[in-house]
């Protein structure tokens, strides 16, 4: 038997590139560039304005009597820990306390459900102020951190780490919230019962 002829395959040969398709990709990338150069220039930098309250990172409109708005869960904690909250909240700041409650606090008691009657009995308490929301939508977090951006006259409670997250990159806004069976405040000047950070 013979050897079987290879036949040579018809124009198999490596591809050129011509210095003209170099210059063309340059031409590309660079027109790329500028256009991304472009771009980024005539975007807005959005840098929301400092609160004029805030001196360094105190916060002057802070003051007795003392607003504090109230998360769900810092009810619930406080009925599982048997604190009263506008008498805890008193012993823990040494002033008067004003307890504030937004409707999408109020929706979100409403939705847990039976379970939670007590805690939403004890957040339609009189001497809770009701604080009516704008806005779409009933996520007490988002609720809580827009309002508390708009106004920095208030103290937050809660016991929600996400939300305490959250807050601690506002300047000038304390947190209170639920620890060893009493109140804390954590970012308040000269605070009492404050944990040591």
């Amino acid at each position: 038997m013979g050897k079987a002829k290879k036949t040579r395959k018809f124009a198999a040969v490596k591809r050129m590139i011509s210095p003209k398709e170099m210059l063309a990709k340059k031409k590309e990338a660079e027109a790329e560039r500028k256009k991304n150069e472009k771009k980024k220039d005539s975007e807005l930098i959005n840098i929301p304005q400092q609160s004029s309250a805030l001196f360094f990172k105190y916060n002057t409109s802070l003051g007795p009597p003392y607003h504090v708005l109230i998360d769900t869960n810092f009810i619930n904690f406080s009925i599982q820990n048997k604190l009263e909250i506008v008498s805890s909240m008193m012993d823990c700041l040494y002033a008067k306390c004003t307890p504030y409650v937004t409707d999408c606090v109020m929706a979100e008691l409403e939705k847990l459900g039976p379970k939670f009657r007590i805690a939403l009995r004890l957040a339609k308490d009189p001497r809770f102020e009701r604080l009516p929301c704008t806005h779409e939508g009933v996520y007490a977090d988002d609720c809580l951190v827009r309002r508390v951006m708009q106004h920095k006259c208030y103290i937050v409670a809660t016991c929600d780490r996400d939300l305490k997250r959250r807050i601690r990159k506002i300047p000038g806004v304390p947190i209170m919230y639920v620890k060893q069976r009493k109140y804390t405040i954590e970012r308040m000047p000269d605070a009492f019962g404050a944990p040591n950070m």
